[in-house]
């Protein structure tokens, strides 16, 4: 009972026992009624969740007034039309008194919502779906939204001219997030600081492999009438993930298997390679990559953060990038062992250890990239890191340059636009920086600097400020002018 019960229970004057009876039915019904719409908070006047979370890049991206604990997607897709019929059960928990709540979700027709299993109201008003609880929802709440939709989902196309979302390929589909995509294929809080854990139900003709991120739970084949057998695919992914890194690949995959070294002592990784017809020397070539390159990154950056690893090797002509999906990087054409090296690198940074907002991208693409020239050095005993360095400074390495003649000087790395958030210097600038600060403090420290950095932050969000306090305190001494001059200064610094 709350103060305000209280101060009423004890301003109820004598009163004939059937007006007392009334008063106490009424009074019952009225605690039962805030605490079925409030549970675990109250007090507070319920309000409106927030549109977007304030992100400096896209500032609409994403939703406040609730953290998503869990995902669960249960999928039915048929490539022979590209139809998508999906029932998303979020689990959250409110961070305030909730009249609503909104979430991202662009196209696909919206059938049913029930939020802690009665019927909500929703409207829609451009990628944000407004939900509205039959009963405000207590700050400190868990409660369990569920939405069933339908419809085509659509590729969407990037701010810098790429291509994101749900994309056809020529023998299924995959859904990739980076940054706003994930929101054509299932509802979410689609920012990278809300992460969650996630399970997959995907059932897709027979004949067809449906690959999700984490662990497969098993699958089965359902006789269809007329011969349209299907078959339902289930993976689990139990460590945190942000949407972004979220993906369901389609299509009619070969699947090999082998496992990977897992440090402090947990066994051996299961790694789960599927790949598109025809790519068996890939298939075969990743499968001997992907141990080794593990094996050779938890020596830099400690354990490796995940249950699994794999890769999902495609033939996608629509898309020029691979991504770091959770755990099983994408591939859209068999992978130069670079972007082998670059994807798991991914893992710890930007996966495990994810940034808080996107104008932190460098803290993820640096990183990768940075491991590409260490990979270059110690394993292919090629240039050195600081060759490649002069060679990126010069602008004589072709990777310091990008389209419509972006170079690494175009804009400091940690200040890029919607247009630019893949921009060269997010990459080579980014790695620039770890170089210098790597000969500023010493190997012993610059590592220790970033097993710490994976360590502390395992699971987690941060941001650039987190990464400068952690090398100036490992460092002992004020690393301001290093970071000033590589980091966020514009233009080609007269040094090296």
């Amino acid at each position: 009972m709350n103060r305000t019960t209280e101060a009423a229970a004890r301003s109820v004057p004598h009163r004939a026992p059937a007006a007392a009876l009334v008063f106490a039915l009424a009074l019952v019904l009225a605690l039962v009624t805030a605490c079925d719409g409030g549970g675990g908070g109250g007090g507070g006047t319920p309000e409106e969740g927030g549109t977007g979370v304030g992100d400096p890049v896209f500032p609409t991206l994403g939703n406040s007034g609730y953290d998503v604990r869990h995902y669960g997607l249960t999928l039915d897709y048929r490539p022979d039309g590209n139809a998508l019929r999906g029932d998303a059960v979020i689990t959250a928990r409110a961070t305030k008194e909730l009249s609503a709540f909104t979430l991202d979700l662009t196209g696909l027709k919206v059938t049913s919502t029930k939020v802690e299993g009665k019927p909500a109201k929703t409207s829609r008003s451009g990628t944000k779906l407004r939900v509205e609880p039959a009963h405000p929802l207590g700050k400190g709440r868990e409660f369990r939204t569920e939405i069933a939709y339908q419809g085509r989902p659509k590729a969407v196309r990037d701010r810098d001219g790429s291509l994101e979302g749900w994309i056809e390929t020529d023998h299924g589909a995959v859904g990739l997030g980076e940054p706003e995509g994930s929101m054509a294929w299932f509802p979410g809080n689609h920012h990278p600081s809300d992460k969650a854990t996630y399970d997959f139900t995907v059932t897709v003709p027979k004949g067809f492999t449906a690959v999700a991120n984490g662990e497969p739970k098993g699958s089965e084949t359902v006789k269809g009438e007329g011969g349209n057998d299907r078959t339902t695919f289930r993976w689990h992914s139990g460590e945190p993930m942000a949407s972004y890194v979220a993906s369901v690949a389609v299509g009619e995959f070969k699947v090999t298997e082998t496992t990977a070294p897992a440090g402090e002592g947990k066994g051996d990784v299961p790694v789960y390679i599927a790949y598109a017809g025809g790519e068996d020397e890939a298939a075969q070539h990743m499968k001997e990559m992907v141990p080794k390159v593990l094996a050779w990154e938890e020596k830099l950056f400690g354990p490796y953060p995940f249950g699994s690893s794999g890769a999902v090797i495609d033939r996608n002509p629509y898309i020029t990038y691979p991504l770091e999906t959770q755990t099983k990087p994408y591939y859209e054409k068999p992978p130069k062992d670079k972007i082998i090296v670059h994807e798991l690198a991914h893992q710890w940074f930007g996966n495990s250890v994810t940034p808080r907002t996107w104008r932190d991208m460098w803290l993820n693409e640096g990183f990768a990239q940075y491991t590409e020239w260490m990979w270059e050095a110690q394993q292919q005993k090629g240039r050195t890191e600081r060759q490649i360095f002069d060679a990126y400074y010069d602008g004589t390495d072709p990777e310091s340059r990008g389209k419509d003649d972006e170079t690494i000087w175009s804009f400091p790395p940690a200040s890029p636009t919607a247009a630019t958030i893949s921009g060269r210097p997010v990459y080579g600038r980014g790695a620039m920086v770890l170089q210098k600060l790597r000969e500023t403090v010493g190997d012993a420290t610059f590592f220790d600097i970033l097993r710490t950095w994976v360590r502390d932050h395992r699971y987690g969000n941060v941001g650039t400020d987190d990464f400068i306090r952690l090398c100036e305190r490992k460092a002992g001494r004020d690393l301001g002018g290093l970071f000033d001059t590589w980091l966020f200064e514009e233009g080609k610094p007269d040094h090296r």
